[in-house]
């Protein structure tokens, strides 16, 4: 017989599993709030280190826009990974969409080759991608900081196993009613996809607007800095504003925020439907 759990001991269960959470939520926020109580902050009351502000300091916001031109980081960080997102999920599906739906020799040997570069480590590519803008005369550019971020294999492969969960009487039905290969990936398959697809837009873009070294090395003029470059401003050898940074860190976060939860729901179902079958 199945054993049974008393009434106390399942309440005393539920209590414990509700107060680690608690204090995983709560350890998870903390910093958040110092950021948040930091950036209303004057640089003494900081620098004293008081938790929270006796004096709400309001003119942190408005002070990081006029020592840095701080709209212009903003636009250059958005610009940059809505670019890498779009071409990131178009390459990605057309990539899936031939490992996944069509048959030509030596496709899964090669999508195992392809799967390979995920293990090479992003600053081992770094300085032959450094190497091949300088060569293409794309240093201190746009289409430097976008191209070589646009191509990868998580895409393709995030993409390629929620394909596989789409039947395949789909493609043989418009085949059959004279769909080309083309019409197949466009009007069956990526409508789909859609799920796998904003997921993997949610995945590229976050990882992009917080991208640090590949601007840090390739971008020197002041007009195309990102926002985590031009933070940088802040903490420098002449001395650490800590509350102008806290502020701009706390501006910079809403996007990523304000994109998780638009695109929560399909996230989870990207990544869900995506770990079904191999």
């Amino acid at each position: 017989m199945p054993r049974t759990i008393s009434k106390p001991a399942a309440i005393g269960k539920n209590v414990a599993v509700i107060v680690v959470l608690t204090i995983f939520a709560m350890s998870t926020v903390a910093p958040l709030v110092w950021m948040l109580f930091t950036s209303f902050k004057p640089l003494q009351e900081v620098e004293a280190g008081h938790l929270l502000p006796k004096v709400w300091h309001q003119g942190n916001y408005s002070e990081v826009f006029k020592q840095v031109p701080f709209a212009r980081y903003y636009m250059n960080s958005v610009f940059v990974a809505a670019w890498v997102t779009f071409l990131t999920c178009l390459t990605s599906s057309m990539a899936a969409f031939a490992f996944s739906r069509l048959e030509w020799k030596g496709r899964d040997a090669l999508f195992r080759l392809y799967l390979a570069t995920m293990m090479i480590p992003g600053v081992v590519t770094m300085i032959p991608n450094y190497t091949l803008m300088v060569k293409l005369h794309l240093l201190d550019s746009y289409t430097g900081l976008i191209l070589p971020s646009a191509f990868g294999a998580f895409g393709t492969f995030l993409l390629r196993q929620f394909m596989l969960t789409i039947p395949r009487a789909l493609d043989e039905a418009a085949t059959i009613d004279g769909a080309g290969p083309w019409s197949v990936f466009m009007d069956v398959i990526l409508p789909l996809a859609r799920p796998g697809l904003i997921a993997l837009a949610i995945f590229t873009f976050l990882g992009n607007y917080g991208s640090f070294y590949w601007p840090l090395i390739l971008i020197k003029s002041e007009s195309l800095r990102t926002l985590p470059i031009g933070i940088m401003y802040f903490d420098s050898n002449y001395g650490q504003q800590t509350n102008l940074l806290m502020a701009a860190s706390l501006m910079s976060l809403l996007p990523p925020i304000v994109l998780f939860l638009i695109g929560q729901k399909y996230l989870v179902k990207g990544i869900a439907f995506g770990a079904v079958k191999g």
